[in-house]
This record gives structure tokens, C-alpha cells and sequence, in this order.
């Protein structure tokens, strides 16, 4: 034990003779003029390229790729399955995919067209009514109502909340809009009599 105190106390007095020599030496270089830079090296960031596998509020939107600290991705996204680390191949299978999925648009717009060429080339539907005073009709003509006279004369099934019609409540002609596709609509004529 006393062997171990003397130890002590001598490196003590190692480090205060250091000290003194140390310092002496800053001076005599702050004496020349010459000056000393110190650099410390910055933390390295930890960080993580990842694509999301749901939607988490305050991050991103399923399918994002992100940059995330090495520990949220670690503590969190990965214990929950909300995320994966991005690779070479899973990038590549990412690209395929968005590649498919244009096209798919592309010919889902194309259908919407040429939809849209037939029904604006049919001419006007004819709808028949119960007639009132004057051009007066009983009832009002309805989105349905177009829907089933598509379906008899075309054999094509159309939903009817992609029908936009104006209020229908005389005879006359009448313009109706099918939203085919969000860039797609057709327009449509039709002809209400009364019988």
C-alpha cells in the first residue's frame, strides 16, 4: 500500500515538473512568432439511406427514400418494420417498379381516350320523358338515367359518379361530362323529348 502512495506521489511530481517545461516552451514559441493551430476533427454523422415501408407522420410517405441517424433507424425503424436500408438491388427493383407503374398509367390514359373518341362520336343519346306544360318534363333526367341509355346503346358499363350533368327539368339539348380519367373527360350530347 505505501509502495503504491510513493507511486502516486512521485508521478504527481512528474507531471507538475512536465507542466512547468511544457509551458515554458509555449512561450518561448509565442516569443518567435510562430503560431499554432490546433484542428480537432469533427464527430462523424452516422447516417443511413433507407426507404420507408409505411407512411410515419413527421418522416415521409411510403416508398420515400431518406437519410435517417443511424440510431432512429436502428432503435426504431427497424424494430417496427417502417423501414429498410437501401441497397444496389432494391434500387434497382424501386426503378422497375415506378417503370411499370407509368406505363400502366400511360395505358389506362390511352383507354380513357379512346373511350372519350366513341362516346363524343355516338352523336346524342335520346331521352325520353313524360311531358309537362310547354317544354316542361315530369321529373328531372339523372345521372343513372344516362348511365343506362350508355349501357343499351354502347354495351359499355359507366359509373355514374363520373357523371356530371346539369339540371335537366325541360327539353332541349344538353351537354353532359363523363370524367373518364383526371385528364381525360368527354363530352357527351343529349336530347330530352318529351313523348
Amino acid at each position: 500500500m505505501a509502495s503504491t502512495a510513493a507511486l502516486s506521489w512521485s508521478s504527481s511530481s512528474w507531471f507538475q515538473s512536465l507542466g512547468g517545461r511544457i509551458n515554458s516552451e509555449v512561450s518561448k514559441i509565442s516569443e518567435k512568432g510562430v503560431a499554432m493551430a490546433v484542428v480537432a476533427q469533427k464527430k462523424a454523422k452516422k447516417t443511413r439511406k433507407i426507404i420507408l415501408k409505411d407512411d410515419i407522420p413527421e418522416l415521409g410517405k411510403k416508398g420515400q427514400l431518406l437519410d435517417v441517424k443511424a440510431g432512429f433507424y436502428r432503435n426504431y425503424l427497424l424494430p417496427m418494420g417502417k423501414a429498410q436500408i437501401v441497397t444496389p438491388v432494391l434500387l434497382k427493383e424501386i426503378r422497375m417498379e415506378e417503370e411499370r407503374i407509368e406505363a400502366e398509367k400511360k395505358r389506362v390514359k390511352e383507354e380513357a381516350q379512346q373511350l372519350a373518341t366513341i362516346f363524343e362520336t355516338v352523336g346524342a343519346f335520346k331521352v325520353k320523358r313524360k311531358g309537362g306544360k310547354g317544354k316542361q318534363i315530369f321529373g328531372t333526367v339523372t345521372a343513372q338515367d344516362l348511365v343506362d341509355i350508355i349501357k343499351a346503346q354502347l354495351q359499355r358499363d359507366v359509373d355514374k359518379r363520373i357523371v356530371s350533368l346539369p339540371e335537366i327539368r325541360e327539353t332541349g339539348e344538353y351537354i353532359a361530362e363523363l370524367k373518364l380519367h383526371p385528364e381525360v373527360t368527354a363530352r357527351v350530347r343529349l336530347n330530352v323529348y318529351a313523348n
